[in-house]
């Protein structure tokens, strides 16, 4: 995800303990969705998209962050 901050992500993660909370739980959502797309948990439709909705958000809150420390 954004191979193109990679470095300021690794930097971010140890200073800005609000991104690294964010950037937590969107790779926690994205296990949890690989898992119940596959069966491994169980889960509805719905759910499942509820959860790639959630993600979306934190997705779209970590590029928000990552554009501003860059441009800072």
């Amino acid at each position: 995800m954004f191979p193109e901050y990679r470095e300021l992500i690794t930097q971010l993660k140890t200073t800005d303990r609000h991104f690294l909370n964010i950037f937590d739980k969107h790779n926690e959502l994205d296990q949890k969705i690989k898992n119940m797309e596959s069966g491994i948990e169980p889960a509805t439709h719905d759910v499942i998209e509820g959860l790639k909705k959630e993600k979306l958000v934190l997705k779209d809150e970590l590029y928000s962050t990552l554009r501003k420390a860059s441009a800072a």
